[in-house]
């Protein structure tokens, strides 16, 4: 293999840029040409290739969001898009692509590979670690700890005025992100997709902390409970209880931008390596990633279709520490 391509498509997620530039670097180390491919596939299927070298991804590595930028695109989900995109890949030269993105992404890369033979190693960039195959996704540690100081915000403020606050955080299919702010920020109740938690559950565990005359609380809504979203709990609570006075904080765009934590950065460049010599060893339609510290390679089908599976004692650390 002498010319791959690298892109990042989805939502962005800070060590995206880490990855980006072991891609490049490690590409160059083997003697291999690598093309910065813009927007995801929305620039695939335009052409919008950029050479990179080592020079061109210097002080990357510190840096949030991503540098080749990223779109969705609805014309790749088509037959002739993906021939657009094919053409131009073999118009440049390029013979494999590294995918840093999520179950869209990697879900576009394997439909490509099997019609037009174009082999793709994926790396997981998401903040949300949804993704089987891996224990931890690119950006998800930042995201973590840029929630998690809102919430420590957020408490002095619920102390200081008696409140109970309803913060929202990421998370459209798992509690990843909310179950750790939950225990790392002093939450009494977190509701995620995987547990269920129903509002009736929820006000009863606030009304016995107010019967004990606790005066403060938080709860931490992840945006795709069941239940609904965090405006919509606080209303429920609100009028079952009506002596809480609640407020509503949804943290928002906040947690996927920002300087890249250490774990973030390593992980990364861990990632971009693989990804580029997994491509050298001939890999196709798999992501790289690691579980207990050992990097593994999962087929894209098993990183779509596999549901990864939340820590349950970490529901119960919950349960514990917020007595």
């Amino acid at each position: 293999m002498k010319r791959i391509g690298v892109f990042t498509s989805g939502g962005d997620s800070p060590g995206m840029n880490a990855c980006i530039r072991a891609v490049v670097r490690t590409a160059t180390y083997h003697g291999i040409e690598v093309y910065g491919i813009m927007r995801g596939y929305s620039g695939l299927m335009r052409g919008e290739f950029v050479k990179l070298d080592s020079a061109s991804v210097s002080n990357t590595v510190q840096k949030g969001g991503t540098i080749l930028k990223s779109a969705r695109s609805h014309s790749f989900r088509t037959k002739e898009g993906r021939q657009q995109a094919f053409d131009q890949l073999v118009n440049n030269g390029i013979e494999g692509l590294v995918a840093i993105g999520g179950n869209g992404t990697f879900t576009g890369a394997m439909i490509f590979e099997q019609e037009f033979g174009i082999p793709t190693v994926g790396a997981p960039g998401t903040i949300d670690n949804d993704l089987y195959g891996t224990d931890y996704t690119i950006g998800y540690d930042t995201a973590v700890n840029t929630a998690l100081d809102c919430v420590d915000k957020i408490r002095d403020t619920a102390d200081s005025h008696d409140r109970c606050f309803f913060i929202e955080v990421m998370g459209r299919d798992s509690g990843y992100i909310a179950i750790p702010c939950a225990i790392g920020g002093g939450a009494e109740i977190v509701m995620v997709p995987e547990t269920q938690m129903s509002v009736e559950a929820a006000i009863e565990t606030l009304r016995s902390g107010w019967q004990r005359h606790k005066t403060s609380f938080i709860v931490i809504v992840a945006e795709g409970d069941v239940e609904g979203n965090a405006h919509h709990v606080a209303a429920h609570v609100k009028a079952a209880i009506p002596q809480l006075d609640t407020r509503v904080t949804v943290i928002g765009h906040i947690q996927r931008g920002g300087s890249p934590t250490a774990a973030d950065r390593l992980l990364g460049s861990q990632i971009g390596i693989a990804a580029v010599e997994g491509l050298m060893n001939g890999m196709k339609n798999v992501m790289a990633g690691i579980i207990d510290r050992k990097l593994v390679y999962t087929p894209f089908i098993d990183t779509i279709s596999k549901k990864k599976p939340i820590n349950q004692s970490f529901m119960r650390m919950v349960e514990i520490l917020s007595v």
